[in-house]
């Protein structure tokens, strides 16, 4: 059995590549065929969905699903397909599976309930990023700078840039309900 070990070579930050639509419509549509009526919705979400952004070389994908549990429904069709369900603690109603298995990954694909938190966060986040060209630069420069300091270790990676994120989420979900101090 493959465990995840929060090592990735590729937690480095590239310069956008106009493929990585395609490459998420091609996962999607694989998705959409191996889970079939369990999925309500599919987003490319996360860096690789703005353009221009530059982003871990890693296509963010988000599965909108009628309810979180049980998981083995799409637990299972994710897993023949090469994905690897990697829990997470502190978000166990937000399932997350990297693609291949092992480092370095292509895919990631974040289970969500339809109208749920994470589901609005990530469509807020990445509509704002699109919106916003000088939030999405200063938002490279901050991964590229993570990235330099934690190359390879996805966990620190993660936490690192967790402030930054939490506050860039802020100002997207202020953006998407119309408030103006954002």
């Amino acid at each position: 059995m493959i465990r995840d070990t929060g090592f990735d070579p590729s937690i480095r930050v590239v310069a956008y590549d106009p493929t990585w639509p395609l490459a998420f419509e091609r996962e999607a549509a694989a998705l959409r065929q191996v889970l079939g009526a369990l999925v309500v919705r599919v987003d490319h979400v996360g860096s690789t969905s703005v353009p221009g952004l530059a982003a871990k070389p890693i296509v963010d994908i988000q599965v909108s699903v009628p309810a979180i549990a049980p998981l083995e429904p799409y637990q299972r069709p994710l897993e023949a397909r090469g994905y690897l369900f990697v829990p997470d603690p502190e978000f166990p109603d937000y399932p997350f599976f990297g693609m291949p298995a092992a480092p370095p990954r292509t895919h990631h694909v974040h289970v969500c309930a339809v109208g749920s938190a994470h589901e609005r966060r990530h469509l807020a986040l990445r509509d704002y990023l699109r919106a916003h060209p000088a939030e999405a630069e200063a938002y490279a420069a901050e991964k590229r700078a993570v990235a330099a300091r934690y190359a390879g270790n996805a966990l620190a990676y993660v936490t690192a840039k967790g402030p930054y994120v939490q506050a860039l989420e802020r100002r997207a979900l202020a953006w998407a309900r119309g408030e103006a101090s954002v």
